[in-house]
């Protein structure tokens, strides 16, 4: 094999089986051409090119389904992981109709690994919610106030660890893992604010350019009541409000997480009058480092393998 087309379809690929595989993810025929970074993809040729991967021994393939890994336990894994997050989706879209109906709520949309049709067991449900301009932390707190008192401060199904308000939708963190979560975003309220979003973020399509945007599959109305609730705090004692909720909030969590320097704290826990990121953990940071060393890794070892490169 030869020919710089043929390497970059190669490595195209061979990344979407990598990142996927820190999942335990294998991929479809469909799955891997629509995911791939390489614009409108010749399938003929990409099958070849897998072809000569599985013959050396890269990749692996059974089923119907693509992965690294050498133990293909890894598709009843996936199919079980399909099943529960399909019967977890009705769940999900139970909850978006409650957050909807809080005061300031102007989109939700389903994020995490939910939004990927996958669930492990102990897996929680994630939202990231669009609010009103300069309402973000007072709506932040009512739903926060909800989880705590009537859901026992469970996350497992009302896990919300991302705020932006309708001004500020683009997203600063441009890289695969971003690219990944704003692909795969299912719109269950205002699917004409997921458009405005997807727009403001186009650079996803930079490693996503062949994956269409999610189609609007449930349309939330929320509570009438839900303006007249709003209109108490469209004044400047919200604002007031509003100022105070971010003031506390934002000071108690830069005491609680004291062990994470300033860098790794504004990345994982933006807190800013239109953002409201809470990622301590650094899963973000995590994922991104154990995909560029696979990636170089296997990029390498692909590269030497079909294409007699020394």
């Amino acid at each position: 094999m030869s020919g710089v087309n043929d390497q970059l379809m190669l490595i195209s690929l061979l990344q979407r089986l990598v990142y996927f595989d820190i999942f335990s993810y294998p991929l479809t025929e469909n799955e891997l051409f629509n995911y791939c970074s390489f614009i409108n993809p010749d399938r003929d040729e990409g099958l070849r090119i897998l072809h000569k991967l599985i013959d050396s021994g890269v990749i692996n393939f059974n089923s119907g389904y693509y992965y690294l890994s050498h133990d293909s336990s890894v598709i009843s894994t996936r199919l079980r992981d399909n099943k529960r997050a399909f019967d977890r989706l009705k769940t999900a879209h139970r909850f978006s109709y409650i957050i909807s109906c809080f005061p300031f709520v102007r989109a939700i949309f389903i994020s995490g690994s939910l939004s990927k049709n996958v669930m492990k067991p102990d897996d929680d449900i994630d939202y990231f919610i669009i609010t009103e301009p300069g309402r973000l932390w007072l709506c932040r707190t009512f739903l926060t106030l909800f989880k705590k008192i009537f859901l026992a401060n469970s996350h497992h199904n009302f896990c919300l660890n991302y705020f932006v308000d309708s001004n500020s939708l683009e997203i600063p963190d441009r890289n695969i893992y971003t690219a990944t979560e704003i692909a795969f975003l299912l719109p269950v309220y205002n699917y004409d604010l997921y458009c405005e979003f997807i727009r403001s973020n186009e650079w996803y399509k930079t490693e996503f350019p062949n994956l269409r945007v999610q189609e609007e599959k449930v349309s939330i109305r929320p509570w009438a009541i839900k303006k007249s609730l709003e209109r108490i705090f469209h004044n400047r004692f919200g604002e007031w409000l509003d100022n105070k909720c971010f003031s506390v909030i934002s000071s108690y969590w830069r005491k609680k997480f004291f062990w994470l320097d300033e860098i790794t704290y504004a990345q994982n826990m933006k807190s800013e009058r239109y953002v409201s990121k809470h990622h301590p953990d650094s899963y973000q940071s995590l994922i991104l480092n154990l995909y560029e060393k696979k990636r170089i890794y296997m990029e390498s070892y692909a590269i030497q393998s079909l294409f007699n490169v020394s």
